[in-house]
């Protein structure tokens, strides 16, 4: 068996080069069509990255905006109830009889003719 070497020759005719022109042309049209659908994928990756991070900024905002929300919330309500305490103490404060009692019980003053004794709190211990 002999193996000859078949050699094709191409034809050197005005429809062979318009051919290739044509070949030529799809090739390129491929390729500017590979390049235009990566140019789109990388804009495309490049949005939806911005978008995410855009996104997840938002959320840890939104957590720390209620997170303080919840804060000032708790403490307007200790400030109510001080400012209600504060405002019966102030209404106990125009009585005359309760001024008296504070000032026996901490400043140890008394009314004319009475003594005051301070008795410990505790037992002694013997």
């Amino acid at each position: 068996m002999t193996t000859s070497k078949q050699s094709v020759r191409k034809l050197d005719s005005n429809y062979m080069q318009q051919y290739d022109a044509y070949v030529e042309r799809q090739n390129r049209k491929k390729r500017r069509l590979i390049r235009r659908l990566v140019l789109f994928g990388v804009i495309t990756l490049v949005i939806l990255g911005g978008m995410t991070t855009y996104h997840i900024q938002q959320r840890s905002l939104y957590a720390e905006k209620t997170d303080e929300y919840e804060n000032l919330q708790a403490e307007l309500t200790d400030l109510r109830k001080e400012q209600k305490n504060l405002k019966q103490e102030a209404e106990r404060l125009k009585n005359e009889d309760y001024v008296l009692e504070i000032a026996r019980t901490n400043y140890f003053l008394s009314k004319e003719g009475e003594l005051i004794f301070k008795v410990p709190d505790k037992e002694p211990s013997y």
